[in-house]
């Protein structure tokens, strides 16, 4: 333990913090943030116990209340751990997993004037939740807050750098949803918080985090199916009004090319709310498992598309039983911008039993082998004041929101004991409480090759063995960065439409072209031969720091290395290749290169000069 408290007081040094930890408390009759507080007949003490977590190296955990020692207080808010990091350089670099209409990368460079409050409770009408840690690292390593919680508090994380001020701050902000009247004598317990100071970046916070979580706060990780690591073809490519022809007819060239998974999207359904299925569909039932027989034909499986928790108003579902709606504070809707929906209360029993219901239908009647759960609104919600909920608090609905989905984990995997559950918490920074209840994580619709990357470094930092799919190919950069995908360990996938595009849908071109099938084919080879999406993440790079940006897979006693480049046209200079073992020679091959050139490395002197465009793999084994 002594050891633990010595790393800390060094690595406050060490990472330029000049505070290391302060209290706030925000009172009706006062601001409070110097302890014992003692004025006007008002007085109100701090009680803290700082304990290391032993093994862990530069963790500590925070816990803390107040007690009223004079006159009624009125306490409104209150905040923990603000901590002042110098910044040694004109640029902070930052992990602020909240979500918000913007969509914003997870990982932000802070600079002069920044400011972001990072509110995890609902901040658009579709867009809340995320991840309860906030990190800041420079060259020489970090500081990272968070909360030891069991389910995810409405916290804010502010990240501000004042201008004209060489300081960032970070802390732990929380909102009372109803002010609190202490009384002398009553006491006011906040939630359990960490301070983790570590090297390197990001990746480092959240292992740490997610560990701790595992082990202290009941947190269990799904294990991924091996079928989970498959690659992906989805329909989407046909858009919302697509035919079941259209589908039937690009099933043997997906099966051709090597696809494992088929998964029909969004447009079978006759809305959000009412998911038997549409016009285009008739024959009901039949022509649902009509498709999925044809898949399994093939030697493939299905997923199925689905949105729960949406409902649009006009729907049989909304007119038959309204008490399943959440019901805001004022007693109206909450809307789902995105669908033109209302949501779902996630803690109703009524919404179970309907959902209870759905799984039947899509897992049994229709035979589908997994499900596509897609929405960025199934990441948080609104507190639910709807009697029908039977809830103790209103809160309980955004904080026990991950349940829900535990739920359909658990029977999904009962009517089919293999089947693939994916949630698609479409752009958002995913509530880390929904990660234990799924066996794929995907990239959720990414704005960038980048974010694809910078996605699978968080997911395999806090859930090491769970698959992460990529996404669509078509939403990196160019349409066509399998090596993005590949590199970083993730599951390969598209939506090309064959033979046609769907005349009826605005969007792409997605038509399989005779180029797009040979590039297909080539990273289908390198990604099979390579297996890297169920290999191990190496975390041996800085993110924001070390140019270019590397990610490190370790498979079958190989070494991987992916290096990327965004901004640049080319890369002409020297690469270092970390995680050899000294007096070791290696061999190395450019295994996606069209002609893969081999060369030795030795574990003594692991720097090689290169020049690429875009990105550069490289695949290392031990020499004997």
């Amino acid at each position: 333990m002594k050891r633990n408290l010595l790393y800390i007081l060094a690595a406050v040094a060490l990472f330029g913090c000049t505070k290391p930890q302060s209290e706030r408390l925000i009172c009706a009759e006062a601001e409070m943030s110097a302890f014992p507080y003692s004025q006007n007949g008002l007085k109100v003490t701090r009680h803290q116990t700082v304990t290391p977590v032993e093994g862990v190296e530069g963790l500590e955990v925070i816990e803390t209340y107040f007690l009223n020692e004079g006159k009624a207080v009125t306490v409104k808010a209150y905040e923990l751990c603000r901590t002042e990091v110098v910044a040694k350089d004109s640029v902070v670099w930052s992990l602020q997993p909240s979500s918000t209409s913007a969509r914003l990368d997870w990982v932000l460079p802070v600079t002069e004037g920044f400011s972001k409050e990072n509110y995890l409770g609902m901040n658009n009408t579709d867009y809340g939740g995320g991840i309860p840690v906030v990190d800041l690292w420079q060259k020489d390593g970090g500081i990272a807050l968070g909360l030891f919680e069991p389910v995810l508090r409405m916290i804010s994380m502010p990240v501000e750098w004042k201008r004209y001020d060489n300081k960032v701050t970070i802390a732990l902000r929380y909102t009372l949803p109803e002010p609190v009247e202490l009384e002398k004598g009553d006491t006011l317990h906040c939630f359990k918080a960490f301070r983790y100071a570590h090297k390197g970046d990001y990746f480092n916070a959240l292992r740490t985090f997610s560990d701790y979580m595992q082990a202290n706060e009941g947190v269990k990780m799904k294990p991924s199916e091996p079928e989970a690591f498959e690659p992906v073809w989805c329909a989407w490519g046909y858009g919302r009004p697509f035919k079941m022809d259209m589908v039937l007819g690009t099933l043997d060239k997906v099966a051709e090319l090597g696809f494992t998974w088929v998964d029909i999207d969004d447009g079978y359904q006759i809305a959000e709310g009412d998911w038997n299925t549409n016009k285009y569909f008739p024959g009901g039932d039949k022509d649902m498992r009509h498709i999925t027989d044809e898949v399994h034909k093939r030697g493939m499986k299905a997923k199925l598309w689905w949105a729960p928790l949406a409902a649009d108003p006009d729907t049989k579902l909304v007119k038959e039983h309204p008490e399943m709606l959440l019901k805001t504070e004022e007693w109206a809707h909450e809307y789902i911008t995105w669908w033109d929906s209302w949501y779902l209360s996630p803690v109703n029993p009524a919404v179970d039993a309907y959902t209870t219901d759905l799984l039947k239908m899509f897992l049994q009647r229709w035979n589908f082998d997994g499900l596509k759960i897609d929405g960025q609104h199934l990441n948080c919600c609104l507190p639910d004041y709807n009697e029908a909920s039977g809830l103790s608090s209103a809160w309980d609905a955004p904080e026990q929101m991950p349940s829900y989905f535990g739920k359909i984990y658990d029977q999904a995997r009962a009517m089919k004991p293999d089947a693939v559950i994916q949630v698609c918490p479409c752009g958002c920074a995913v509530n880390y409480f929904l990660v234990p209840e799924i066996n794929q994580a995907v990239a959720s619709d990414p704005m960038s090759s980048r974010q694809v990357r910078m996605k699978r470094k968080a997911y395999a930092a806090m859930a090491p063995g769970l698959a992460y799919y990529g996404d669509h190919i078509e939403l990196t950069d160019g349409g066509d960065d399998f090596a993005t995908q590949i590199g970083t360990g993730s599951v390969i996938g598209t939506k090309f439409t064959y033979p046609e595009d769907n005349p009826d849908w605005n969007e792409g071109p997605f038509k399989l072209t005779p180029e797009k099938e040979a590039l297909i084919k080539k990273w289908m080879k390198i990604y099979k031969e390579n297996n890297l999406a169920r290999g191990e993440y190496l975390n041996l790079y800085t993110w924001g720091y070390d140019y270019p940006e590397a990610h490190v897979i370790r498979q079958n006693g190989a070494m991987y290395y992916a290096f990327y480049i965004d901004d640049d046209p080319l890369f002409d200079g020297t690469i270092e290749l970390r995680g050899l073992e000294k007096g070791r020679t290696y061999t190395a091959v450019e295994y996606t290169a069209d002609e893969p050139r081999e060369f030795k490395v030795s574990g003594d002197n692991p720097f090689i000069d290169v020049q690429f465009a875009r990105n550069y793999l490289l695949k290392l084994t031990m020499d004997n």
